[in-house]
């Protein structure tokens, strides 16, 4: 049962399923001590003709499991003929969460989503389970899929409002609890908004992206409203909103993004005035409008002034992971984002330096995810499983003027950047990496070893 349950953990599962099996075990040999006399009085019987006894459905669970060993193809055809000879198998809603876990790792997404669905069908309130179906339907589905996948979000929606008035961690600050869930009900929106468009539902989708937008001012909301706007030929409304955007993606979508949308605004603007005259005085006074509307909303760590002043939040479950209490470690932190194929190629390089100083109590690597839409977060990290600890940038891209993806920093024990590497393709950029490290520490010993006594 060991691959199963290995599965099964990843997941946060709380029941193992070898329980039951393990049971029937010590009832047997419990049954073989009582009945032996007996049963060696007619051992020359069951020689003779006596079948021998059939498997319980918890046997033949682990021997399934067994047989596929760390195949997890394997492992998902033996679980599925189970599934097929035991279709109400008590323990199937662990199994269909090791099949999603399998899936996934296979790049499965569709067979991944059919038993995410499954376990949402099981257990509605699996808020987790079901923004990771939603994301899962959403990338590849068809209409109906798609529908279905809207009415899940409609349905965590309504989770959130449920649990506005929820009794708040003491941890958290009034003023954090209510942004984070402002910032749920963002995303939320968001989401929908994207599958009633896919959905050709136009006019709701509108709705929830204005909604979204009116919450926080975000990038995605506001470039997808330059799409409507434009596809209706309001090309005044389409330029609005395609410079918002535009302004609002500096530290969000990077500069692939922004390149993105200023093609499209660009586009827009020669459409409607014939030639890009005025077009980047309307950028400049479009960007001033929005850095005021953007500044009127709380900012995570708006008043940090250095890194150690930050309190990120871990990923994917949002937990404070205040950075005052690294204070005097050398910080290596590798901004990402979950659109980004470099920084996913990059992930296991940086694991691997990480690995390397896994001993070293004065230095610190951190994995900080960069996207504005944080629901695509949990699904990736079930995806890719990173090894370093995640955290949510909360602006400190934004101190370190982070616009492209992946960046790797090495930030000394006061503050500063000592080592910088932007983008993915140098072949040597574990070596130089570890070599910076490892400067970073030298150097921090030697301050520590001259620095006068109090």
């Amino acid at each position: 049962m060991a691959v199963l349950q290995k599965y099964a953990m990843r997941l946060g599962l709380l029941t193992a399923l070898t329980s039951g099996v393990c049971q029937c075990a010590v009832l047997g040999q419990e049954e073989n001590k009582t009945l032996q006399p007996a049963a060696s009085a007619k051992s020359h019987a069951l020689k003779q003709g006596t079948q021998a006894k059939q498997p319980t459905p918890d046997e033949e669970l682990q021997q399934t499991i067994d047989a596929a060993g760390n195949d997890r193809v394997a492992l998902v055809h033996n679980l599925e003929a189970f599934l097929r000879k035991y279709p109400e198998a008590q323990q199937r809603a662990q199994i269909y969460r090791a099949l999603v876990e399998a899936c996934l790792q296979l790049r499965d997404s569709a067979r991944a989503a059919d038993y995410g669905e499954r376990i949402v069908a099981l257990n509605p309130d699996d808020m987790s389970m079901t923004m990771l179906t939603i994301q899962l339907l959403e990338r590849d589905g068809d209409d109906a899929e798609l529908r279905r996948a809207k009415n899940y979000a409609t349905r965590v929606l309504n989770f959130i409002d449920r649990g506005a008035n929820a009794q708040k961690s003491p941890k958290v600050s009034k003023e954090e609890w209510e942004a984070e869930r402002k910032r749920e009900r963002m995303s939320l929106l968001l989401l929908r908004a994207r599958l009633y468009q896919k959905l050709h539902e136009l006019p709701k989708a509108q709705s929830d992206f204005e909604d979204s937008y009116e919450l926080i001012p975000n990038a995605a909301a506001a470039e997808k409203l330059g799409e409507i706007a434009e596809l209706n030929k309001d090309f005044v409304r389409a330029i609005k909103h395609y410079a918002n955007a535009f302004a609002l993606a500096d530290a969000a979508n990077g500069t692939a993004g922004r390149r993105e949308i200023r093609q499209k605004l660009g586009n827009v603007w020669r459409r409607a005035h014939g030639s890009d005259d005025g077009l980047g005085d309307f950028l400049l006074r479009a960007y001033d409008e929005v850095s005021v509307s953007a500044n009127a909303h709380s900012q995570r760590n708006a008043d940090a002034k250095e890194p150690f002043e930050f309190t990120l939040r871990k990923a994917p479950d949002h937990s404070p992971f205040p950075l005052s209490t690294q204070k005097g470690k050398i910080l290596v932190v590798n901004f990402w984002a979950t659109w980004c194929g470099p920084c996913r190629a990059l992930e296991p390089l940086f694991e691997r330096v990480a690995l390397s100083f896994l001993q070293n109590q004065d230095v610190l690597f951190l994995a900080a995810d960069c996207d504005e839409d944080e629901t695509l977060v949990p699904a990736y990290l079930q995806e890719v499983k990173p090894k370093t600890t995640v955290v949510f940038a909360d602006g400190l891209d934004r101190l370190f003027a982070v616009n492209s993806f992946p960046t790797v920093l090495v930030i000394d024990k006061t503050g500063k950047i000592i080592y910088r590497a932007e983008g993915y393709g140098e072949d040597s950029f574990e070596e130089s990496l570890t070599t910076a490290v490892r400067q970073a520490l030298s150097s921090a010993t030697r301050s520590s070893s001259i620095s006068p006594n109090p």
